[in-house]
């Protein structure tokens, strides 16, 4: 499974005011599973430092998604990263993202 980009406000609004969502120490996630194909948003604000620091933690965010997409349901997802997102190993991110996954049941159906 490939993704696309989410890229007009409207369809962030409508993932945000979705009732799937993970709060972890290094990123937030919002999901609207089902929805027809899959599409990503990446978002880092000016709290987590400078333009080098919020490319790398939106970086760190894709890497994240592209391992874990084999296992989600298709959708629309928005990532959110925290400042503590470019100092937390990766593993780290996995084990947070694999827990939200069960949490919020975004895996793929058997």
């Amino acid at each position: 499974m490939h993704f696309d980009s989410l890229k007009r406000t409207a369809d962030f609004n409508r993932v945000y005011k979705s009732d799937k969502r993970w709060h972890d120490k290094a990123f937030v996630l919002f999901a609207v599973p089902d929805s027809k194909g899959c599409r990503v948003g990446f978002v880092a604000s000016k709290k987590i430092g400078n333009a080098v620091k919020r490319a790398r933690a939106k970086r760190r965010l894709r890497a994240l998604f592209l391992k874990m997409i084999p296992r989600l349901r298709e959708g629309d997802y928005v990532l959110v990263a925290k400042p503590p997102i470019l100092d937390t190993p990766f593993g780290e991110l996995e084990k947070a993202f694999m827990r939200a996954i069960r949490r919020l049941e975004l895996g793929k159906k058997q």
